[in-house]
């Protein structure tokens, strides 16, 4: 038997940060604007009869194996630690090669790992006999990988994979729910340039450090999520009413705001990528992810793409990213 399995990353227009919980509790109206990106994560998964366990990721150049009676020391693996937590929390009780592969930069903030967790559940979902449906799928990701990052893990970037397309997430006391926002996604396409910087994401934004400064009741810190809460609304509002002076204007002003939650969300090299699109044609940029290296989004002006693609991908170790809208999300296939 052969599975096979897809989810896509995500660029999350507003609201980063404020998905991990319980921080979205303390802002009622909470939420995060995303869309999912073509560069899909995969899974694939053939059977054996050996009880042989292989694990491989093809873009990490690293495989492994090991065997169904040694299943239990998987969740103490280093290697391949997201893949191999995955593996033990489903126990499968047939021998497999299962070959994962990452499509964005390492480090990239795109939410690559969350994407390649989603593609391995629903394969290794499948394998078990889907053993759970796929709502639980979102919990299942966020516990394991907290588990391998060893903080809280953010709940916004699970949605994309699972779902494609154009997402806001509302996080609430009774739950979190996904909402699909019915956008022009042919401008969506035509207004967003993502640039990979060239360096991996080293610092940026520390969730851990933010979220004890918040428990903490650090004021200005609680001042600043408002206004992550605010400019989520507001991007929600400007999108689904096709107004891109809007989108703009909340990019603009969401900024200075990251900034001041942690000034390591830029690094130099990003400063000035930023400068080279705003001057050819660019009217906002967002900070991917958790920033300190990984991709920068461009809102462009009208008919202004290419002109900004050109510029950044003239930069030394800048890396223009070709990408279309994900309209499809988790997709498994068995043979």
């Amino acid at each position: 038997m052969i599975i096979e399995s897809s989810a896509p990353p995500r660029v999350d227009l507003a609201g980063g940060t404020i998905d991990i919980w319980p921080l979205y509790l303390f802002h009622p109206g909470a939420t995060t604007v995303n869309f999912a990106l073509s560069l899909r994560a995969s899974c694939r998964i053939e059977t054996r009869d050996d009880g042989r366990i292989i694990l491989e990721s093809r873009d990490r150049q690293v495989s492994f194996e090991t065997t169904l009676s040694a299943i239990e020391d998987l969740l103490f693996e280093e290697r391949l630690e997201l893949v191999s937590k995955l593996v033990h929390f489903f126990k499968p009780t047939t021998g497999f090669h299962l070959i994962a592969e990452a499509n964005v930069p390492a480090g990239a903030g795109l939410g690559g790992s969350s994407a390649l967790a989603i593609a391995c559940i629903g394969a290794l979902n499948q394998l078990v006999g889907n053993r759970y449906e796929e709502r639980k799928f979102v919990t299942i990701a966020a516990n394991v990988e907290s588990t391998v990052i060893k903080v809280p893990a953010g709940f916004q970037d699970y949605y994309p994979p699972l779902h494609g397309s154009v997402s806001c997430v509302h996080f609430r006391a009774d739950g979190i729910q996904r909402e699909a926002l019915d956008v022009n996604t042919e401008e969506l396409e035509r207004r967003i340039a993502i640039c990979y910087t060239g360096e991996p994401r080293l610092s940026g934004i520390n969730n851990w450090e933010i979220y004890k400064r918040h428990i903490d009741g650090d004021a200005e810190l609680f001042e600043l999520f408002e206004g992550i809460r605010d400019s989520a609304r507001n991007m929600r509002e400007a999108l689904l009413a096709d107004d891109w002076d809007k989108v703009a204007t909340v990019m603009k002003n969401a900024y200075p705001n990251r900034k001041r939650l942690a000034p390591t969300i830029t690094t130099p090299q990003m400063d000035m990528l930023v400068e080279k699109a705003l001057a050819n044609g660019a009217e906002a940029a967002k900070v991917c992810g958790a920033g300190g290296g990984g991709c920068i989004a461009f809102l462009c002006a009208a008919g202004r793409r290419a002109d900004v693609e050109a510029a950044l991908a003239a930069e030394e170790g800048a890396e223009v990213l070709d990408w279309k809208l994900a309209r499809e999300g988790l997709m498994v296939t068995e043979k």
